[in-house]
């Protein structure tokens, strides 16, 4: 066991704690947006189980990460998605959703966070798949869980921190939803296929999609609260 941990290359080790470190700030934010609803009892369950799917997909995603990027649509489809996400997250829970089953919202939460976490994450893997390069192959998966692993503290403390934020600054909400947005729409641009027109391979383009992304989600919610708001109203 010494001999093996002696020729571990540790530089790695630390190049991908650094890597998810740096790259788990949003995917702290979504596991809180998504949990914020639940009731309290529920909400360390939601953060527990989202942050355990959210380190078995990227483990997932950086096996196949160089090979799943190149397939042409998959951004598109996953961009889409995330902009769904991100507009359903800006909406306050809805008088039916009191009368479903906790387990059942603890689920809805969870699922919420598989699939944006898997979308999220779809380029931030690329960076630890290129740092594990520099190990030996023998050592490389190893190195990606246990880099993985150890940002767990950081997602389940973050969200922890950030549902205590949002529930003293309501605007933080809307600010997450665009922050979804903005990784959307970059997403969504840098896919295969439309890489092949030149005027949307250029760094301008990719931020202004992630501009167009942020102001989506962000108009799009607050419309699509202001409705339903309206709505229950008029029900009353």
């Amino acid at each position: 066991m010494l001999e093996w941990l002696a020729h571990l290359h540790w530089g790695v080790v630390g190049q991908i704690i650094m890597i998810d470190l740096l790259l788990s700030g949003d995917n702290a934010v979504l596991i809180a947006l998504a949990c914020r609803n639940l009731p309290p009892a529920q909400r360390t369950k939601g953060v527990l189980w989202g942050t355990a799917a959210a380190i078995v997909l990227r483990i997932i995603l950086v096996i196949f990460a160089v090979t799943l990027l190149t397939v042409p649509f998959v951004k598109i489809i996953g961009g889409l998605l995330l902009l769904i996400i991100g507009i359903k997250l800006m909406l306050p829970e809805s008088e039916a959703a009191h009368n479903i089953q906790p387990a059942e919202r603890l689920m809805a939460a969870v699922k919420t966070i598989i699939v944006a976490d898997f979308v999220m994450s779809l380029d931030n893997v690329i960076g630890i798949a290129g740092a594990v390069q520099a190990a030996a192959p023998e050592h490389q998966l190893v190195l990606i869980i246990f880099g993985l692993l150890v940002t767990i503290p950081l997602l389940i403390w973050g969200s922890q921190w950030m549902m205590k934020l949002i529930q003293r600054f309501p605007l933080i909400i809307p600010a997450g939803a665009a922050l979804l947005g903005w990784i959307a729409g970059g997403l969504i641009v840098s896919d295969p296929f439309l890489k092949r027109f030149d005027g949307l391979t250029s760094a301008t383009a990719d931020h202004l999609a992630s501009f167009i992304g942020a102001v989506l989600v962000v108009l799009t919610g607050f419309l699509w609260k202001k409705q339903c708001s309206q709505r229950s109203k008029s029900n009353s």
